[in-house]
């Protein structure tokens, strides 16, 4: 099992509430989005992979929240009615 503390991770955030959402997003984007992990991966579960990640200042609020803007702007543009 991973053995990680997360006070570094809280100091890169701000506070442990909003460490907790960066974090599950970033693991979702991993696990689910297909998006390719910063680091190398050690067998770690993604959401280990996440907050290493945020440890070491790769993701952070503003790069999620650009993510998600994006995101949502790419599905506004499909048009579901030809579908």
């Amino acid at each position: 099992m991973a053995r990680i503390t997360v006070e570094k991770a809280v100091k890169k955030i701000g506070n442990r509430f909003d460490l907790v959402i960066v974090a599950s997003k970033r693991a979702r984007q991993i696990q689910i989005r297909g998006k390719i992990p910063l680091l190398v991966e050690k067998n770690d579960k993604t959401t280990i992979l996440a907050l290493r990640e945020i440890e070491q200042g790769l993701i952070n609020k503003k790069i999620i929240n650009k993510y998600e803007k994006n995101t949502e702007k790419k599905l506004e543009t499909i048009d579901l009615h030809n579908y």
